[in-house]
């Protein structure tokens, strides 16, 4: 009898292992978390791997093979909240975890559809999110999953019952601070961003136990502001009013909205921050560090280790925020530990990884009005003086300053949409979009809560056929070996894979895929509504499998102008789409 009890327990848990081979019950480990790029099983990661190249290794989908993949299920969020989808989910176990906009969570059965469990969050009434109710995407850590709301907050639930574990405060949100990232879990931390640099908060990188939620260390990205490590004041972020005059670091923005990447080679944590506040740059002479800028921080104790910034004294709202993508740069019969960066400013960026020294940056779209070029050497913008938007004094005190047309527009040459990077073609896929703006500053003084710009701005398109742009880039080069164009502009994330594909959506409602050397269109399916959210894909019963988030919004019908004009007849939407290649 007691041999038989054995080998029950024994077969009971084998049948908990799940395909990435830890048990069911546990949940995937840090080390999980580590290697989840190579995990073709699930998805554990935000980016699909730390470092977030969007990458997959499967081959069963290819050029050839996409003509067959077709869908299996949709699962839709339900209710009237269909504002933007910009989720990507996350896949363990059998169990699909995706996040909804007004801060919503669901566990979806992967194999059929079915909804496991729902979480939604009470949010209060008086949240100031900048550009529309997004959430971009929950993280898994052993029996938990997590993510961060409009409300600055951060939640833990239990994987498989959806019940909150425990819920803490990260910021005020009266304040203007809103939460719309995917955390990254690094050796037991959950690591976040913060949203609301409109508002004149401070930017912040967090760090909390993953198990308890409590808080391990904190570093502002706003040089002045004092970072703490275990609950006590650790060191001052840079050097006060080294680069910012007066008490204007006290609300300098900077935030860090897009969340961050992380490279387990260096150990190091990589973060994006947003513009300083305000927008009118004559109120606020020099740098203004950290502010538009790529952060390499020790995930340890929340030092900086090095940082780039791209756009020092930031006058067009061009942040730094986009995503820094670690890869390994292979030039000259050399391998130099690198990463590379789609700029809001237009500039696509490569630099060393171990220290922060630029190697190359060169413009991924065709205009560009604010800048010549960057000094290679200084790492510095080549300002263009005239481009910079005037002072209201120069208007007549009171009214507006010059008005001047930049392009980008403000909304970037990259916005948030993440792209990828593929090792075996050894290009990036960025989304680009090809649009200006006239740009104007005005008077403005800061009022707790209240929006901080002290700019005005029209966003116009910069050509009748397409705005969108999807471009293959060659980072040794800075060339554009491809491009594919859009009439729309693109708002989703993209997905590559050794099958020699991409994907990425369109907000016309296309999922789409194209030969990752060519370019070529070999596949589209029609969801609906506006597709941005971030594509995935994985292997499960032996068949090739892919997933995105379909539902229209964003910052482009809020913000877009004259482009908003455009695209204003777009349905809104709120689904998840499964698509799979059949065995047979």
């Amino acid at each position: 009898m007691k041999r038989l009890v054995t080998s029950l327990a024994l077969a009971a848990s084998l049948t908990a292992f799940s395909a990435t081979g830890v048990l069911a019950a546990d949940g995937p480990s840090s080390d999980d978390l580590l290697k989840s790029a190579t995990n073709t099983e699930a998805v554990l990661t935000y980016g699909m791997g730390p470092q977030a190249q969007r990458f997959s290794p499967l081959t069963d989908l290819n050029a050839d093979t996409v003509k067959k993949l077709v869908p299996v299920w949709s699962f839709s969020f339900g209710g009237e909240k269909q504002r933007g989808q910009e989720a990507q989910p996350i896949i363990y176990d059998g169990t699909i975890y995706v996040t909804g906009s007004y801060s919503r969570l669901y566990a979806v059965d992967a194999r059929t559809g079915h909804k496991k469990w729902e979480y939604n969050h009470r949010l209060p009434d008086g949240i100031m999110p900048c550009c529309d109710v997004v959430n971009r995407g929950a993280a898994i850590y052993k029996d938990k999953i997590y993510f961060a709301t409009l409300d600055a907050r951060l939640v833990a639930l239990n994987r498989e019952t959806g019940k909150v574990v425990w819920n803490k405060k990260l910021q005020e949100y009266k304040e203007g601070y809103s939460n719309t990232a995917a955390p990254l879990i690094i050796d037991g931390k959950i690591i976040t961003g913060n949203s609301g640099g409109e508002f004149g908060v401070i930017g912040m990188v967090e760090a909390r136990d993953a198990e308890t939620g409590e808080l391990v260390w904190q570093r502002p990205t706003i040089e002045g502001n004092m970072g703490t490590l275990n609950g006590k004041d650790s060191t001052v972020t840079g050097k006060t009013n080294a680069s910012w005059p007066g008490d204007m670091y006290k609300t300098g923005g900077g935030a860090t909205w897009l969340g961050g990447t992380y490279d387990p080679e260096t150990k190091t944590l990589f973060f994006g921050t947003g513009n300083p506040a305000p927008w009118n740059s004559h109120l606020r002479p020099g740098d203004n560090l950290y502010t538009s800028s790529t952060l390499a921080i020790n995930p340890d104790n929340g030092e900086i280790k090095w940082h780039y910034q791209t756009t020092p004294h930031d006058g067009w709202d061009f942040d730094g925020v986009n995503e820094f993508v670690s890869f390994d740069l292979k030039k000259d019969g050399k391998v130099v530990k690198a990463g590379g960066k789609a700029d809001r400013n237009g500039f696509f960026y490569v630099i060393d990884r171990t220290n922060g020294k630029l190697i190359n940056a060169s413009p991924f779209v065709t205009k560009i009005t604010w800048a010549k070029g960057i000094d290679i050497e200084t790492g510095r913008p080549i300002y263009i003086d005239d481009n910079r938007p005037g002072a209201p004094t120069e208007g007549g005190g009171e009214g507006k300053g010059k008005s001047v047309f930049a392009a980008p527009a403000f909304l970037g040459a990259k916005n948030w949409m993440p792209m990828a990077y593929n090792p075996q073609t050894e290009l990036f896929y960025v989304p680009a979009n090809e649009w200006g703006m006239d740009i104007w500053n005005e008077p403005i003084t800061y009022k707790k809560g209240a929006a901080y710009l002290g700019a005005g701005f029209t966003i116009k398109p910069l050509y009748d056929d397409y705005i969108g742009a999807l471009r293959a880039v060659d980072p040794k080069t800075g060339k554009i070996v491809w491009e594919y164009k859009n009439p729309a502009p693109l708002w989703g994330g993209v997905l590559t894979t050794a099958g020699n594909l991409v994907f990425t959506g369109t907000p016309e409602g296309y999922l789409k895929a194209f030969d990752a050397k060519s370019g070529q269109e070999v596949w589209k399916f029609q969801t609906g509504s506006g597709v941005v959210g971030s594509p995935v894909t994985w292997k499960m019963d032996g068949e090739q499998y892919v997933a995105v988030v379909s539902g229209w919004g964003g910052a482009v019908p809020l913000w877009g102008g004259d482009v908003a004009k455009l695209v204003k007849d777009i349905n809104q939407g709120g689904s998840l789409w499964v698509f799979k290649l059949p065995k047979a």
